[in-house]
C-alpha cells in the first residue's frame, strides 16, 4: 500500500509541486540552501572532466550559495545554476528535474524531504508505450500468432 501511494502519479505531482513552492520561497528571500539529488538524472554542461565526475556519489550534495545562489533558475520540471567543481573550479551549467531532489537543507537541516518514487517517471511511460507499440506491430501480422502461447 505504501509503495503504491509513494509512486502514484497523483502523488509524485503534489512533491514536485511543493518542491517547487520551497524552491521559490527560498529564492525570493535570499535564504542560501543545499539540495541532495540523484546524480544519474544530474546533466552538466560542459561535460565535467572524468575525475570530478568519478569522485560523485550516487546521492550527491550541492550547496547553492554565492554565484551559485545567484545563479538558480527554476523553470518547468528542471532546476539549473552554475557551479565550479574540483580544484581548478571548473564550470559547469548543472541541470536536474525537480523530482531528482531528495532533501533540501537549510543551515545542515532538512526542511524538505522527498518521499515519492517519481524516478524517471517520463522515462517508464515511454518504455511502456514502446512495448505497446512492439506488441501492436507483432500483432498486426497474422504470420506472428504461432508465436503467441494459447
Amino acid at each position: 500500500m505504501l509503495q503504491t501511494t509513494l509512486s502514484d502519479d497523483k502523488f509524485c505531482d503534489m512533491m514536485i509541486e511543493h518542491i517547487r513552492d520551497i524552491l521559490d520561497f527560498l529564492l525570493e528571500n535570499g535564504i542560501n540552501f543545499s539540495i541532495l539529488t540523484n546524480i544519474s538524472e544530474v546533466n552538466f554542461d560542459p561535460a565535467l572532466p572524468v575525475e570530478i565526475g568519478d569522485s560523485f556519489k550516487p546521492i550527491t550534495m550541492f550547496v547553492l550559495a554565492g554565484y551559485t545562489f545567484e545563479s538558480v533558475s527554476v523553470y518547468d520540471d528542471m532546476i539549473s545554476f552554475e557551479a565550479g567543481f574540483g580544484a581548478d573550479n571548473f564550470g559547469s551549467l548543472v541541470s536536474a528535474p525537480i523530482s531528482s531532489i531528495l532533501q533540501i537543507i537549510v543551515e545542515d537541516t532538512p526542511i524538505f524531504i522527498n518521499l515519492s518514487i517519481s524516478l524517471n517517471r517520463k522515462e517508464l511511460k515511454k518504455q511502456k508505450n514502446g512495448v505497446k507499440k512492439s506488441m501492436e506491430a507483432l500483432l498486426s501480422n497474422p504470420e506472428n500468432q504461432k508465436f503467441l502461447k494459447k
